[in-house]
């Protein structure tokens, strides 16, 4: 079983579903709405437990209604929460508008998570034990280099997902051991990518595709309803997590499948599916 530490960010969710997104300056009538425990953190974090690794979390929640609920969803999943803080507050909060497609539109607000600005003992102990760190950019990234480096020293393989696309410091690149971008993020990113040893490029419902040292893997979509699309990236890059001991075929093909199951229902969090659920509808070539 994989160990893995998520240092990122946790936010409620707040989803309206409606038939089109609104044009600027519009108004619409949506057609539901639903409160749903999410971030990338959080929902990375989720979606690797759920396929199986161990894991631990490291962020930060506010001081307010959202903060028993963000912390309890990671709870019932059996993430390990004992390096989740509170800061004086609101907590994180994401706005997403989903239209009748499945596509969205997401707003997020930082709250607490922009909080989480030094990593203590027992969060750089808890990257330290683990075999993969798993970080996003929902959180200050001078905290995400910081965990980086330690786990560089300890050596704990360095997982990013780069995501929302920014600006990074070199010694993070230099750090990292494998990104996972997805389509837009990859042309951004080009020249900073071509120095990580691991590269994987999402390409939504047309798969994902992996390039490093063992050669170029590609991994064609998984054929699903789509309800939903919010968390889907997520999901993806916490399954790949989970089995990147596998290799990078097996991860990928772990990762597609929990990506595409990931948005046949509404929300980040709650649509991410179980270890069985997943094996259920893998090749049986690749379930193990």
């Amino acid at each position: 079983m994989a160990r893995i530490a998520v240092v990122g960010s946790i936010n409620m969710d707040l989803v309206t579903t409606t038939g089109r997104r609104p044009e600027p300056g519009e108004t619409l009538l949506g057609r539901g709405f639903e409160m749903v425990p999410g971030g990338k953190g959080s929902n990375q974090a989720i979606a690797a437990r759920r396929a199986g690794a161990e894991v631990e979390f490291v962020g930060a929640v506010g001081a307010d209604l959202f903060a028993p609920v963000l912390r309890q969803v990671l709870d019932d999943a059996g993430v390990g929460t004992r390096q989740l803080r509170s800061a004086p507050g609101p907590s994180g909060v994401a706005s997403i508008v989903v239209d009748e497609t499945g596509e969205n539109t997401i707003i997020v607000v930082e709250g607490a998570n922009a909080a989480l600005t030094e990593l203590g003992p027992a969060d750089l102990a808890a990257v330290a034990a683990a075999d993969i760190l798993l970080c996003q950019l929902e959180i200050p990234v001078p905290t995400v280099l910081a965990a980086a480096r330690h786990a560089r020293v300890a050596g704990t393989t360095v997982l990013l997902n780069p995501s929302p696309a920014q600006d990074l410091p070199a010694e993070l690149w230099s750090a990292v051991d494998i990104a996972v971008v997805n389509a837009g993020e990859a042309e951004r990113l080009a020249a900073p990518l071509d120095s990580v040893a691991h590269v994987v490029v999402t390409r939504g419902a047309a798969g994902a595709e992996y390039r490093g040292p063992e050669g170029e893997v590609t991994h064609p979509g998984v054929r699903v309803e789509v309800v939903d699309t919010t968390g889907a990236g997520d999901t993806f890059t916490g399954a790949l997590a989970a089995h990147w001991h596998e290799g990078p075929a097996a991860a990928l093909a772990w990762a597609c499948t929990a990506g595409a199951l990931a948005t046949t229902k509404l929300g980040a969090s709650a649509a991410i599916p179980s270890r069985a659920e997943v094996e259920s509808a893998l090749p049986r070539a690749q379930r193990n």
